[in-house]
């Protein structure tokens, strides 16, 4: 090789790219809708049949692992025909009922790579461990959250706000996993917290954020990584906001 080429992403980082993928099919979407453009409604159908085709080859990859049969692998599998199915189906359909479609496909698309994470590393037992990362749990925690496609930062007189779903993430937390070069912001490209509202920008994991999510969710230790509650008796709304 006369130059230096990156490796080909892996079968969890594929997964992820993928999870990131739909995040950005259901933002385009949920923009097109509250933007009132009946004109603009079709134009989710061929992303919607190419989601469905990076399904299916993701699939073949994790099929081509020949890893020993387990109930996990198979679930995640199956959960992944599913996603493939729902997404073509999606692109023969009018919104918003096309959107209600893949609307759980990013969390769908983590939880297989989780689960595919493991079993990758139960049966190849003498992979060696990734080196220390010294990402902290709130920071595990965190990209695990943005990979769902749960997270986005908004702007209101001035200050910063951090709205999440499931695990509780600061604006500190995103600001340090910035730093790293592990998240980076699309500005505008999440729908309106509210009707008539300004739209958000959507958190993402980068290349180097998707590979660092990759190399610890499937260890032993990987509990650091599951979500952190928020120290609250009630489940958070999807648009509670945090900021420190």
């Amino acid at each position: 090789m006369l130059f230096d080429a990156p490796p080909p992403p892996t079968p969890v980082e594929r997964l992820l790219l993928l999870a990131d993928h739909y995040t950005q099919h259901n933002d385009t979407v949920d923009l097109l809708l509250s933007s009132s453009a009946p004109s603009s409604f079709d134009a989710h159908a061929a992303s919607a049949r190419q989601l469905a085709s990076e399904t299916r080859d993701v699939i073949k990859t994790v099929e081509g692992l020949r890893l020993y049969e387990s109930p996990e692998l198979a679930d995640a599998v199956v959960r992944l025909k599913q996603l493939a199915y729902l997404s073509t189906e999606a692109a023969g359909q009018a919104l918003p009922l096309g959107r209600e479609l893949t609307a759980l496909a990013p969390e769908a698309a983590v939880d297989s790579a989780e689960r595919i994470a493991a079993e990758i590393r139960r049966r190849r037992w003498n992979t060696p461990a990734p080196p220390d990362d010294h990402l902290t749990p709130l920071q595990r925690a965190a990209l695990r959250e943005i990979a769902r496609g749960h997270v986005v930062a908004t702007n209101s007189l001035g200050r910063q706000y951090i709205h999440y779903r499931d695990a509780r993430v600061l604006i500190s937390t995103v600001r340090s996993l910035e730093a790293k070069n592990l998240v980076h912001r699309k500005e505008k490209s999440a729908p309106p917290a509210f009707h008539g509202g300004p739209p958000q920008d959507r958190i993402h994991l980068t290349p180097a954020g998707t590979t660092a999510f990759a190399s610890f969710i499937a260890l032993p230790s990987a509990g650091a990584a599951a979500p952190v509650p928020a120290a609250r008796a009630v489940p958070v709304p999807p648009t509670t906001a945090r900021n420190r």
